[in-house]
């Protein structure tokens, strides 16, 4: 089947090869903490884990949290909620399987005190998951995301590749080109959600940006093999099988070291509900 990195998290091989990857690799955990704590969540009651997968984020809330707090996790696949719901276990934490557009229809209306959503909204219809988070925030309540780098036009200054040699990405696409024909794109791609953009869709809802920061994500080379070898994230895009990507992805690795380092941008927005509203 092909896999598709927007639509394609519905399925048993996509959520295993990704719960897989979250427990040996630090990428989604890391990110989860840090949000986390940003959203201040030490007196928080009520929490949205929002398009929380396996539960790696409810993860990182649920380590910050007292102990009466509810914390519910949503999220449209079944399959990555199946596997969060194997290896999380805590009375405080509730699955809902739903799409983030319609979360203020499964929490009621100004009870929350932080949505806090990991490497997804750029995935969501943006305007609307903003419009459910603004309904379910109580006065003084936070809305805390990332955004890729490449989704939000941002580059952290560590991120400049080193001069080592190619990347594992650009290995991919030559290999690909070579050995299937497969041409990549070179028409620039506009950033989808750059940070004005981000900021008019809050201000829109009642919502105000408070803190916004371009991060860098340290990731080793076996790090962005293992990411990769997740069918929604497999390379190169388009019509190749999943085994075909996977044995360019191998050949590919084979010419990196899994040690060298590099650096990833993140857009992160800390945004709020005015006390007044």
């Amino acid at each position: 089947m092909e896999y598709d990195a927007l639509t394609g998290w519905d399925d048993d091989t996509t959520a295993e090869t990704y719960a897989a990857f979250t427990r040996a690799y630090p990428m989604y955990s890391a990110s989860s903490r840090d949000l986390a704590a940003r959203a201040g969540l030490t007196r928080s009651r009520v929490i949205v884990d929002l398009c929380g997968g396996t539960g790696t984020t409810a993860e990182a809330i649920l380590a910050l949290v007292p102990p009466d707090a509810t914390v519910v996790s949503l999220d449209s696949s079944a399959a990555m909620q199946s596997i969060g719901r194997r290896l999380l276990s805590d009375p405080r934490l509730t699955w809902v399987n739903s799409p983030a557009e319609d979360l203020a229809d499964h929490v009621p209306a100004c009870s929350v005190d932080a949505v806090v959503c990991n490497s997804a909204v750029w995935k969501t219809n943006v305007a609307a998951v903003v419009t459910a988070v603004r309904r379910v925030l109580r006065p003084g309540g936070r809305f805390v995301f990332n955004i890729g780098g490449a989704f939000a036009g941002v580059t952290h200054p560590d991120a400049l590749p080193p001069p080592t040699g190619p990347s594992l990405s650009a290995l991919i696409e030559r290999i690909a080109t070579r050995d299937y024909g497969v041409v990549p794109p070179t028409a620039a791609v506009p950033p989808k959600l750059p940070l004005p953009v981000i900021t008019g869709l809050l201000a829109d809802a009642g919502l105000h940006v408070v803190a916004a920061e371009v991060t860098g994500q340290h990731t080793t080379t076996a790090e962005r093999a293992a990411w990769l070898s997740i069918p929604v994230f497999a390379h190169p895009e388009g019509a190749l099988s999943y085994e075909q990507k996977m044995a360019i992805l191998a050949e590919a690795t084979a010419q990196t070291k899994p040690d060298d380092v590099t650096v990833t941008s993140w857009l992160v927005i800390v945004a709020e509900l005015p006390e007044e509203v």
